[in-house]
């Protein structure tokens, strides 16, 4: 498909076909590669879309359309909090050259709060700079071997984790064969494929899948915390790290600000060598917006304005998002939650193009009922927030509550501040 001069148009990619998956290496690649490639519509006026043939304003509709679910990933200063602690870790890690266990990060938030995007972002970043630094060469490669050369490596928990099927999760990311392989078997090819492909990154998201009254999950995380005797940052991502029993057995070291994980018990894990050294762990959290200080308020503004510029709507005004009582709307209506506020925009613009109305305000978002029937996402780990009502109470007092979407689905929850656990909250 071309646009106007003949050039490819910048839908081709997207009617091509459905991207792969991250949790495999050719997808992990395109999306490293193309997650900036996406060009929005041009901004139009109306009288410039009616001038346009038939066949120019359905294009250009259709690509309308793609901006607003395409919405690009804003910097929030709670995503930046993660963002900087991450990378420090993981290039501090990278350029390490002791013998010492390299310390992981767990990244924790409740469902739909962009915990995936972020670190999927900064992993990236930092694969593109590794590349570029090593002339796009394993610098750990053997001499003779051609293998993968792949400093990140994304994996997503199965949602009945056990040691076997983690293992088969991350050889599935290289396309490495398992089938008929025994659990010490499967282990040591983990460890041959993070060594072989110069892993120097290994994410799992969805960690909190993992229930540690049952044996196998027990099993399975041993499994994970032996993952770092072998060079790897361990990059942990979940919902409700701090009550999921993860940091059980942990102990809070005030002066290194780190969660300790006791040494592992004996010299081999599944056959696997790990070192009889302590696993630290860097914990950060990503919080939903507030609305309670002028701060929090700002940034939730600056977040619509951001929000509003990708727009492309013909009768939306300077301050569609920010004007009025709109901001108190979307707060109430979404609970600062990042994912919810992003589907109630791209719904209500989809609405707004649908009706001709061309503009979003809070008539039209009435109208809009959220729903997130996800099949790839398990509610019973709190991967699914719970949706606000439309009416709900006045937006100041229900911010001074520490309760994130979701939370009340286990007993007690930690809260924390950048100095580690500060208080407990439940019954």
């Amino acid at each position: 498909m071309t646009d106007a001069t003949g050039r490819p148009h910048p839908l081709s990619a997207i009617l091509a076909g459905k991207p792969p998956r991250r949790d495999t290496f050719d997808g992990w690649q395109h999306y490293r590669a193309n997650r900036r490639a996406f060009e929005p519509a041009p901004v139009l006026t109306l009288d410039q879309w009616r001038a346009l043939s038939p066949r120019g304003r359905a294009l250009h509709d259709l690509h309308r359309t793609a901006t607003h679910v395409n919405l690009p990933l804003q910097e929030t200063p709670m995503a930046m909090k993660v963002s900087r602690l991450l990378s420090r870790r993981i290039l501090g890690n990278a350029l390490q050259r002791t013998a010492a266990t390299w310390p992981g990060v767990m990244v924790g938030g409740w469902g739909y709060q962009g915990k995936t995007e972020t670190v999927c972002e900064v992993a990236a970043e930092f694969e593109d700079t590794w590349l570029e630094m090593n002339g796009f060469v394993n610098p750990g490669a053997r001499p003779g071997v051609r293998a993968l050369h792949a400093p990140v490596a994304y994996v997503q928990t199965p949602v009945t984790a056990t040691p076997k099927g983690l293992c088969e999760a991350i050889l599935g990311f290289f396309g490495a064969p398992t089938k008929g392989l025994t659990l010490p078997q499967l282990v040591r090819q983990v460890a041959a494929a993070l060594d072989d492909h110069g892993v120097l990154v290994l994410i799992l998201d969805d960690i909190t899948r993992l229930r540690l009254h049952r044996v196998d999950d027990q099993d399975a995380f041993d499994l994970v915390r032996a993952f770092m005797s072998m060079n790897v940052t361990l990059v942990l991502v979940g919902v409700d790290i701090a009550g999921s029993g993860l940091l059980r057995r942990a102990s809070w070291d005030k002066r290194g600000k780190q969660w300790v994980m006791p040494a592992m018990e004996g010299g081999r894990v599944h056959g696997l060598e790990v070192t009889q050294t302590e696993r630290r762990f860097d914990f950060v959290e990503l919080d939903r917006f507030r609305y309670t200080t002028p701060a929090h308020i700002q940034a939730f503004h600056n977040h619509l304005v951001g929000l509003e510029s990708g727009l492309r709507l013909f009768n939306a005004g300077p301050d569609m998002l920010v004007g009025g009582g709109m901001p108190e709307y979307l707060m109430r209506r979404t609970g600062g939650v990042v994912g919810l506020l992003n589907r109630l925009i791209e719904d209500g613009a989809h609405e707004a193009m649908d009706s001709g109305r061309e503009l979003i305000d809070e008539e039209l978002l009435d109208g809009i009922v959220l729903s997130l029937d996800d099949p790839g996402r398990d509610p019973a780990a709190g991967e699914v927030p719970r949706i606000p009502a439309t009416a709900s109470p006045p937006v100041a007092a229900a911010g001074r509550k520490r309760e994130s979407a979701g939370a009340g689905r286990r007993g007690r929850n930690t809260v924390f501040d950048d100095t580690g656990p500060v208080a407990q909250t439940g019954a």
